[in-house]
């Protein structure tokens, strides 16, 4: 394999709450607020905020269960997936509670896409035992919904959504690969297209850089990728020791960074960019 684009000393814990209170019990989800902090899910089921400096944590909300993906939408409002609960639940900015918010056919609700536009939520479900893993869809507004794409997948997992918000780029964790979903004119699913093959060796997360290139993060080996179509599946960065990087989950950009949730350990890590093109 080609020497990662960077080096490990290009990564750096950016909080480590292994005995902070809150404790950033192995987090899965990220996702970066409007003002600039970091948020995060743990597998306790609270609702972090981490200062944009590093500088602090602090509990938003919780669900007692075990917090997936999250997402935010314009208003400040963070959707966040349950494990325990087969649910996602919405913590709200205006009144600072967090609440159920949707359930209906959804099994293992992984990572919530925020669609605006449109007024739904996407959710993957990772379900793959007996073929039920594919994408649900909920209303913004009242939470109701079901399945929308029920083409079998590999265990659906994050999430990204495409430019012009046309489709959704879904990781299969099984199956180590990228698929992309068409969101059709009338907001049917088109038909399931494979984007990136041989994500080795359990893709976990995706998220869209500003050029338009993916970066698909690996829970084994602590490794993130990075995808564009003019030179394919390239590492960009990989910790064989898996400590700063430490089984990484979803991932966030928020400028020249990209934050990483660490389900292997109790930190949140910081990538500079700065030094790829």
């Amino acid at each position: 394999m080609a020497k990662p684009l960077l080096e490990m000393s290009a990564a750096r814990v950016f909080f480590d709450g292994i005995f902070t209170s809150p404790r950033i019990a192995h987090p899965e989800g990220v996702a970066i607020h409007r003002d600039g902090s970091i948020w995060c899910g743990t597998e306790t089921g609270d609702l972090l905020r981490l200062a944009a400096d590093g500088g602090s944590v602090e509990r938003m909300g919780g669900t007692e269960g075990f917090l997936l993906g999250i997402a935010f939408d314009s208003a400040g409002n963070c959707f966040a997936c349950d494990l325990r609960h087969s649910a996602i639940f919405r913590w709200d900015a205006a009144t600072a509670g967090m609440q159920r918010f949707a359930s209906a056919g959804i099994r293992v609700p992984n990572y919530p896409i925020v669609d605006e536009t449109r007024g739904w939520l996407y959710v993957s479900d990772s379900l793959g035992e007996d073929n039920r893993s594919g994408i649900f869809r909920y209303d913004l507004k009242t939470g109701e919904g079901g399945l929308w794409c029920s083409e079998t997948m590999a265990f659906a997992n994050g999430m990204a959504m495409a430019p012009g918000g046309d489709g959704l780029y879904v990781v299969e964790s099984h199956a180590a690969c990228l698929s992309y979903v068409p969101i059709r004119a009338d907001g049917t699913a088109g038909p399931r297209q494979l984007v990136v093959d041989g994500a080795s060796n359990v893709p976990d997360g995706v998220a869209l850089a500003p050029d338009g290139s993916l970066f698909i993060s690996c829970y084994e080996p602590s490794r993130i990728y990075r995808w564009r179509k003019d030179s394919g599946l390239e590492v960009l960065i990989e910790d064989p020791a898996a400590t700063t990087l430490a089984h990484p989950t979803n991932i966030a950009f928020k400028g020249d960074k990209l934050y990483t949730a660490n389900l292997g350990r109790w930190h949140i890590t910081e990538i500079d960019l700065t030094a790829i093109s």
